[in-house]
């Protein structure tokens, strides 16, 4: 899903491993996951871009799930972080992941 096409992106890539001893329990939490972030977009100002994928190959360094989103300026992240939508996401969510890694970079 896009909604710009401006020259300079800030990239946002956060991954999760998330909670469930049974692939239905892992099914459970991805599909909440995915529901809840994809629902920001077009709430977020400044948020052009996002995806969530969820990890295939099952390899035992892999995360489970990927958020992929893409901002204007790095302003736009940072209003990203407290917005209140993204923060009720957060708050749904609390349990749910249980370890997490992220990057955010600009590019052109």
């Amino acid at each position: 899903m896009n909604l710009s096409g401006g020259t300079e992106r800030v990239k946002h890539i956060v991954m999760w491993n998330l909670v469930g001893s049974s692939e239905e329990e892992k099914a459970a939490s991805v599909t909440a996951v995915k529901s809840r972030f994809e629902r920001l977009l077009g709430v977020i100002p400044g948020m052009t871009h996002l995806e969530i994928g969820v990890d295939f190959s099952r390899v035992n360094y892999a995360c489970d799930i990927v958020l992929y989103s893409e901002f204007e300026s790095r302003e736009a992240l940072a209003a990203y972080a407290t917005h209140p939508a993204h923060l009720k996401v957060r708050d749904e969510l609390e349990g749910v992941r249980i370890a997490r890694h992220q990057v955010d970079y600009v590019s052109r």
